[in-house]
Parts: C-alpha cells; structure tokens; sequence
C-alpha cells in the first residue's frame, strides 16, 4: 500500500506521461494552447427585469449541452470599477474548442440555433469574440 505523497507523485507522473497535460512552448502550464476561444457578450433589451434575465440565464444552461463545447462558463460583471473595464452587459457566454472546426459545428447545431430562435427577443446587443493562439 502506497503512502498518500506517493500516490500523488505517482499519479502525477502518469498523467504528464500519458499527455494528460500538456506544457505551453514557454513551460507555463497555465497556459491554453491549441483551442479554440468564444466569449459572447449580451445585453439585454430590459436591463432591470429579473424575468429576462433568469430567461437568458436559463437558455446559457440549455446551450452548454452541445457537444464540441470542451469547456464553458456563464459570467456576469464582477465587482471591479475601472476606465478599462466594460460593466453595462448582463452575461458573458465564454466557450472552449478544440478548434475551429469544432466551433463552426455548434454555429449550427441545433440547440445553438434553438437558443437563437428562442432567446434573441431578449437581447438588444450581443458582442462576439473569437480567438485562437498567436503566433
């Protein structure tokens, strides 16, 4: 039976040889590389109401159900005030793709287009950022 240090040493061994994690060019393991990055910003048409807000909150939920998503998050402005920080959105969608391709896919799948069909009413503004590594 193994002590607790060695079974964590162990299995951390196993997991960077297995290529469970992967190290950036400049060894900083905090780093994402090779994916796919979408962050969507929506504003909504009633700013104040607590009804379209659950509704859109509700439809981010039903949206992470697509399938080449690797990752997601449903933000909201954080408390910070500063010139730089943009704080007049109600939610922030940001997803993680293994790449484009992936991402192309879920423009159209059909609980992308579902949440489009069903939710657009509710937004007056939505801002897309869409990136990948830099060279």
């Amino acid at each position: 039976m193994s002590t607790r240090r060695e079974f964590i040493s162990n299995t951390g061994k196993a997991m960077f040889a297995g290529g469970l994690v992967t190290l950036a060019e400049n060894g900083d393991p905090r780093m994402i590389e090779n994916k796919f990055i979408h962050h969507v910003y929506f504003w909504l048409k009633n700013a104040d109401s607590k009804e379209d807000r659950a509704k859109l909150l509700e439809g981010l939920h039903k949206l992470s159900a697509v399938k080449t998503i690797k990752n997601f998050h449903i933000g909201q402005p954080a408390d910070t005030n500063r010139d730089v920080i943009e704080r007049g959105y109600v939610f922030s969608w940001f997803c993680l793709f293994e790449n484009g391709t992936d991402q192309a896919s879920y423009q159209v799948d059909p609980i992308h287009l579902k949440f489009v069909e069903d939710y657009s009413h509710l937004w007056s503004k939505v801002i897309v950022y869409d990136s990948v590594d830099a060279k």
